[in-house]
């Protein structure tokens, strides 16, 4: 199954980043407004969904005539546009999925948009927040990350204490120690080389992967 990319309609703070992320086979989803970041990086997505409270009727048309498939659902609804389209792209099979413009901006839109991430559909897909500079995601066992020498890596325990976390290849390494919420002690770590790893013996682990110097891969044409 190939990548989905699912755009949101938050701040998009790096189009660029984002452009040269994406491969010609990853599927591109759009939560209602974030469909206008997809055009305005000359794309098009296969599906929108949301209310299209964020599209004007005049966009909304452009998109339907360009063979966008529109799924609409009503104003008052209990989820919001992008745990839609995440609900979709997580029934359709796609793994992993990638969200773009999600952080940055309100910021109960952006905690909400992280709360996202913990369940265990998207822990199971390897689901994370990317916009190119910036990704997000959740750790429960073991995660290997790459990056480059110089890139900020924060390890945050989400909701309880996160137990027996032991890192490789950070500039501050961790042995078999405990991370609590209420304190900050992982925020701000760095990695020494092109990759890193973390281990967690027992609960949830928010990293936030920040590239200091992101790859500048070819960007491709559809």
């Amino acid at each position: 199954m190939p990548r989905a990319f699912i755009f949101a309609n938050g701040q998009l703070s790096h189009p660029a980043l984002t452009r040269r992320s994406l491969h010609p086979a990853d599927a591109l989803i759009a939560a209602d407004g974030g469909a206008r970041h997809l055009r305005r990086l000359g794309l098009l997505p296969a599906i929108i969904l949301g209310d299209f409270d964020s599209l004007s009727a005049e966009e909304t048309a452009w998109f339907e005539q360009q063979g966008v498939s529109l799924r609409r659902f009503p104003p008052a609804k209990d989820q919001t546009d992008l745990e839609l389209a995440l609900e979709y792209a997580l029934q359709a099979g796609y793994s992993p999925i990638r969200i773009v413009s999600a952080l940055g901006g309100r910021l109960d839109q952006t905690l909400g948009n992280l709360a996202l991430l913990a369940s265990p559909a998207c822990l199971q897909a390897d689901v994370r927040l990317d916009d190119g500079q910036t990704e997000a995601f959740f750790i429960t066992e073991n995660a290997r990350l790459q990056g480059r020498p110089g890139d900020t890596l924060s390890l945050l325990p989400w909701g309880q204490p996160a137990e027996g976390i032991t890192t490789q290849g950070l500039l501050y390494p961790l042995k078999d120690e405990t991370l609590t919420p209420w304190r900050s002690r992982g925020i701000s770590n760095q990695m020494l080389s092109a990759s890193a790893e973390i281990h967690l013996r027992s609960g949830l682990l928010l990293c936030v992967h920040q590239r200091r110097n992101p790859p500048r891969t070819a960007a491709f044409r559809r």
